[in-house]
Formats: structure tokens, C-alpha cells, sequence
């Protein structure tokens, strides 16, 4: 075997890692289109289904994850720091778990539709589109790097925007809402919400450093 191919074997194994984490993206995209889907959604029973729906990607998810650190523990060269590429899988499921979690407490808890906590979810949803299109760049991350550090201070924008909502939000139902179980209700949909919102910004801050360390 002449070098020249013994080194293209070591590209395809590095370029195995990039489909993964794109499938993980689109993933999570499925998920938090189903979470705004669920946030619209007034009839218990259909808020349950959704529910069930989002668990199923969530457990797609820690399947496509573990194939990544199977893929990491057996790889001799990867495209770049393997710490990195494990931090970047655990975000990315940590991202789909807090979409999950969202989704569990508006199932468990019911509370009224709300016009804010949709407009939080959409803007979840379109913070998880972002991360598609960001994973499919990893394999043009030299060539694509501005695009990608644009996208990434979109999502940064994602989060400040939700902030603005869940605090605005927050001032009103307290000083508005007059149901004491609703107010509770609302107050944990909304903070699970906007921590979802804040982990898509923490993945989307790890891209960044990828992209920074290997551009």
C-alpha cells in the first residue's frame, strides 16, 4: 500500500464524523418543529402525542450520539480536536434533551396556550435550522468559515430575542395572571423554554471555537 493511499483511508475516517453530526442537527431540527407544534396546540391528548413524537427523536438522538463517540474511540486521525468533537455531541444532545424537557412539562402541566411561549418555540426551531446548515459546512469549515461565524451570532441574536420575550413575559404573568396553578404552570413551560433557548446558544458558542481553532 503506497502512502498516498494509507493517508486517504485516515480522510474517509475523519469525513465519517460529519454526516453523524449532521443527522444529529436534523434531528434535533424534527424535534423542535414538533415542540412549536405543541406550543399551538390546545387539546391535552394531542399535546401528549407530540409529546411522544419528541421523546422518539430524543431517543434517536443519544443512538446517533453514541455512534459518534464509537466512531471517536476508534479513530487514529480526526478532523479536529477529539475533546471538541466529544463536547460538540454532548451539546448537541444536551440541546435535543432540553427540548425534550420543555416538551415533557407542557404535556405534564397543560397551561393555557400562549401566543409568547409559541413565538419562544419558533424561535428554538429556527435556532436548530441554523445548526443544520452549520454541520453541513464542517467539511467546507476552511472555505465557509464567515458564513459560519454569521450563523452562529444568529443564534447568539436567537437567544437575546427569547430573553427579551421570557422577560416580558414573566413581568406580565405575574402581574396579570390571577389563577395561582396557572402562573406556575406558565412560569416552568416558559424557564424550560428559555433554557433550551440557552443551550442552543452554548452549541452554537462551540461551533465558533471549532471553526476559530481550525480556520
Amino acid at each position: 500500500m503506497n502512502i498516498d493511499h494509507f493517508l486517504q483511508l485516515f480522510v474517509v475516517k475523519e469525513k465519517s464524523f460529519f454526516p453523524l453530526f449532521v443527522q444529529s442537527a436534523e434531528n434535533i431540527k424534527e424535534a423542535s418543529a414538533l415542540l412549536v407544534e405543541q406550543t399551538k396546540e390546545s387539546d391535552p391528548d394531542k399535546r401528549r402525542s407530540l409529546s411522544h413524537r419528541i421523546k422518539e427523536y430524543e431517543t434517536k438522538g443519544d443512538g446517533i450520539t453514541h455512534q459518534i463517540v464509537e466512531v471517536l474511540m476508534n479513530a487514529y486521525l480526526t478532523p479536529f480536536d477529539r475533546d471538541d468533537i466529544h463536547d460538540l455531541a454532548e451539546g448537541m444532545d444536551g440541546f435535543l434533551d432540553s427540548i425534550r424537557d420543555a416538551s415533557k412539562k407542557i404535556s405534564i402541566y397543560q397551561p393555557k396556550e400562549s401566543k409568547k411561549l409559541v413565538q419562544i418555540a419558533e424561535y428554538i426551531d429556527k435556532a436548530a435550522g441554523l445548526m443544520v446548515q452549520l454541520t453541513g459546512h464542517f467539511d467546507t469549515m476552511r472555505k465557509d468559515a464567515k458564513e459560519m461565524d454569521k450563523m452562529c451570532d444568529s443564534i447568539k441574536e436567537i437567544e437575546h430575542n427569547v430573553d427579551d420575550i421570557y422577560e416580558s413575559y414573566m413581568s406580565n404573568l405575574f402581574e396579570f395572571e390571577k389563577d395561582a396553578i396557572e402562573l406556575v404552570k406558565k412560569k416552568n413551560v416558559a424557564q424550560a423554554l428559555e433554557d433550551t433557548s440557552d443551550v442552543a446558544k452554548a452549541v452554537s458558542s462551540k461551533i465558533r471555537s471549532i471553526v476559530v481553532k481550525n480556520t
